[in-house]
């Protein structure tokens, strides 16, 4: 199970240990799911579910905890543990 990293306006924020290389951070909220590049900019990877105007606040929040994210995203995926 990975760690909520942050959670806003009823979105969860978490980052997963064993996948791709490339920094990223993924929303979830009930059943839908999106993830957003941290790197080299921030921007949308893929989404299942949410809809655009949602993706745009998404988009918003990830802009304004890029550093934060990005910090945690070091420290969670250095450690390489299982999720």
């Amino acid at each position: 199970m990975s760690p909520v990293f942050h959670r806003e306006n009823s979105y969860c924020f978490q980052i997963f240990s064993n996948e791709e290389e490339r920094m990223h951070i993924h929303v979830l909220r009930d059943d839908k799911e999106a993830k957003f590049w941290l790197e080299p900019k921030v921007e949308l990877a893929e989404s299942f579910g949410f809809r655009d105007y949602e993706l745009m606040r998404i988009q918003k929040i990830v802009d304004k905890y890029a550093t934060k994210f990005q910090e945690q995203y070091r420290q969670h995926v250095g450690k390489r543990v299982d999720d």
